[in-house]
Formats: C-alpha cells, sequence, structure tokens
C-alpha cells in the first residue's frame, strides 16, 4: 500500500521516453511529475516535494550522474534510481559508490521490474523517512529527560540545601537546649520521654536519674502524672507555684504543642520558686 502523497518525477531529454514512463506509471497510486533535463528537474525538485527521482543517464548539458550529484547535495532524502546502457555502467559505478545514486536499472527497462523497483524505492523512503522521524523524537525525548534529570538535579540540590540548614538549626536548637539551667522534658501524647536537657537530669526526688525513652509516670509524682493527663486531653497550659521536690520549691509549666505538633505531646519547664 502506497502513500498518495508520494511524488515521482521522470527526467528524460526524450519526450517518447518520458511518454512511455506516463502510461507505463499512470495506474499507480503515486503522482508522476516529468522533466525534459537536470535544470528543469532541479526547478521541480525546488518547486513540490518529491519522494523519488528516475533520470536517464545520457542527457545534453547535464548527464545523469551529475545531475543525481546535484539532487544528493541539495535533496538528500529523495530517492535517486538512473537508467542507463549497458555500455555505460563504468561510467557511474562512482556515483553508486559514493552514495549518490540509490540504483540503476538497464535500458531497455522491463516494464514489471521497473514497476517493482520503483515501489520498492518508495518503501525505502518511507522506511528512511519514519527513521528520521523516530531518531527526532528520541532526541527530543533524551532533551525533555535531560532537562528532567537537570530539574531533579538542582531540586536534590535544593532539598539538600534545606535538611543542612535544618540539620543546622536542629543542631542548635539541641545545643541551645542543652546549655539552658532551666530543667525542660518533653513528654509525647502516649506519656513517653521524648526530650530531656542536660539539667532536667539533675532533678532532685523521685526525678532524679530520669531518662530518654521512659514513661513519665515512672518518674513523676502522681499529682504531676495527672496534671501532665489533664493537659495532654484538654490543650489548655497549666501551671503549678511552689511545688516541692525534696526540700527545694520549682514553679512548673505545662505547655501543650501547637502548630503541626498540636496534639503530640507537652513541654514541661521547671522554675525555681523565689
Amino acid at each position: 500500500m502506497f502513500n498518495k502523497r508520494h511524488t515521482v518525477l521522470c527526467v528524460d531529454d526524450e519526450k517518447n521516453i518520458l511518454n512511455s514512463l506516463k502510461r507505463l506509471l499512470r495506474k499507480e497510486s503515486y503522482r508522476l511529475v516529468t522533466a525534459s533535463g537536470g535544470a528543469e528537474g532541479l526547478e521541480k525538485l525546488a518547486a513540490e516535494e518529491i519522494s523519488l527521482v528516475v533520470s536517464d543517464h545520457r542527457m545534453p548539458k547535464m548527464s545523469g550522474t551529475e545531475f543525481l550529484h546535484k539532487v544528493k547535495d541539495q535533496y538528500p532524502d529523495v530517492i535517486r534510481i538512473i537508467l542507463t546502457g549497458y555500455t555505460e555502467i563504468d561510467s557511474i559505478t562512482e556515483s553508486i559508490n559514493r552514495g549518490h545514486i540509490y540504483k540503476f536499472l538497464l535500458k531497455p527497462w522491463n516494464d514489471q521490474n521497473l514497476i517493482l523497483e520503483i515501489r520498492q524505492a518508495l518503501d525505502q523512503y518511507d522506511l528512511i523517512k519514519a527513521n528520521k522521524e523516530l531518531h527526532y523524537e528520541v532526541i527530543k525525548k533524551n532533551e525533555a529527560l535531560e532537562r528532567v534529570n537537570e530539574n531533579l538535579e538542582m531540586l536534590v540540590k535544593e532539598r539538600i540545601k534545606d535538611f543542612e540548614v535544618q540539620n543546622q538549626a536542629l543542631e542548635l536548637s539541641r545545643t541551645i537546649l542543652e546549655g539552658l539551667t532551666l530543667p525542660v522534658i518533653g513528654i509525647s501524647n502516649e506519656g513517653m520521654i521524648v526530650l530531656l536537657n542536660k539539667t532536667a537530669q539533675s532533678l532532685p526526688g523521685k526525678l532524679k536519674g530520669i531518662s530518654l525513652g521512659s514513661k513519665a509516670e515512672k518518674f513523676f509524682p502522681d499529682d504531676l502524672t495527672e496534671m501532665i493527663k489533664k493537659v495532654l486531653s484538654s490543650q489548655t497550659y497549666k501551671e503549678i507555684i511552689g511545688y516541692g521536690l525534696s526540700k527545694k520549691k520549682y514553679d512548673i509549666d505545662f505547655i501543650p504543642l501547637s502548630g503541626l505538633f498540636r496534639g503530640k505531646g507537652i513541654i514541661v519547664t521547671f522554675r525555681k520558686s523565689c
């Protein structure tokens, strides 16, 4: 099955040859145009899209090989066939080797062979064009993939930078927390100790020896444990003034977490009472 968009150009200085080709190929599905010489053939090529050129070799002013050489340079995708006699084969061998000519056919030609050769040449044209389109499509997709990779690389770099900043901020926060003289204890909504600074580890009484990962109720007195539960349940700040821990008085703040961590836990701080 041939595409009707195909146009075949036949070039010959003899009108009877062109008429013979018109009669022979008139029932083929492609469009046929003719030219009486190389110069006119180049004009036809410049005027419209042509898939295949069939040219006589022996022509005045411009031989078939010269003409097809120019076609190759100016229209490299066009398939090129030359018609030649037995005595002219040697003179076109170099053009064949250099790729200026796709195929040569001997005169006088066999009608069925010529029809078949043209059909096969047009199939070759379609295959070459399809391969080029596929090649260009692959190039486009590769370029798009490169852009995606570049964007991804940039995004990864930005994420890494963000993580580095966050890690630095987290490390700074930990350093500040450790350096506070105010005891600070973080408790999750499951009642587990998840944050503890150095000063909090020196609290007296039952809180002495408190450690990360332990249950708060193991170290906090019962009344403070109940207060922790109330704050976790109500999400409301509470304060106890002058609470006694082993002969020392503390003002204790129960601060529920807010924002993204609302409901996830509380912070308990201990301030020595005046």
